[in-house]
């Protein structure tokens, strides 16, 4: 039997991450979470990070990544650990989705017509594996980082 994706029985009011809070002004409130949480809610970062972030090609993707990880050493020397790992989350989604567009056509990963049924894996565009590589390096880079590493344990140890 097919699962439906997690998505569908979300529950907003019980998710630590609020549209309504400016995580620049409030950095105490932002939790680093799991993968890419809270990436396209927490402002101002998703407004200055979100313009950065493509990958349709391969070219486009290198460009992208290059950026992302720019403001990510940015936001480390500005000891903007927020922002460093709003970065480094939109690297990790920039390897998810290219990936998920390599994999399935128009991104496509379930039939919403036939109960979400998983579609066949190996339809998509291949010029978007290029486009995943190429987050992924940047991805793994950011989390070697040494000094996000130290930012981001204090900051657990601080905040949670």
């Amino acid at each position: 039997m097919a699962r439906a994706p997690s998505y569908l029985n979300f529950d907003r009011s019980a998710y630590y991450f609020k549209k309504d809070t400016d995580y620049k002004l409030h950095p105490e409130q932002y939790r680093v979470g799991k993968g890419e949480q809270g990436v396209l809610i927490c402002e101002p970062y998703k407004s200055e990070l979100l313009p950065l972030w493509r990958f349709k090609t391969g070219t486009i993707a290198r460009k992208s990544s290059n950026q992302l990880f720019e403001r990510f050493l940015k936001y480390l020397d500005d000891s903007d650990l927020p922002g460093a790992d709003m970065a480094r989350k939109f690297l990790q989604m920039g390897f998810t989705r290219a990936r998920r567009y390599a994999n399935y056509k128009g991104g496509k990963k379930y039939d919403r017509a036939n109960a979400f049924k998983e579609l066949p894996r190996g339809t998509g565009d291949p010029e978007k594996a290029k486009a995943a590589e190429l987050f992924y390096a940047a991805w793994k880079n950011a989390e070697a980082e040494a000094r996000y590493k130290k930012l981001k344990t204090a900051w657990k140890k601080k905040y949670g």
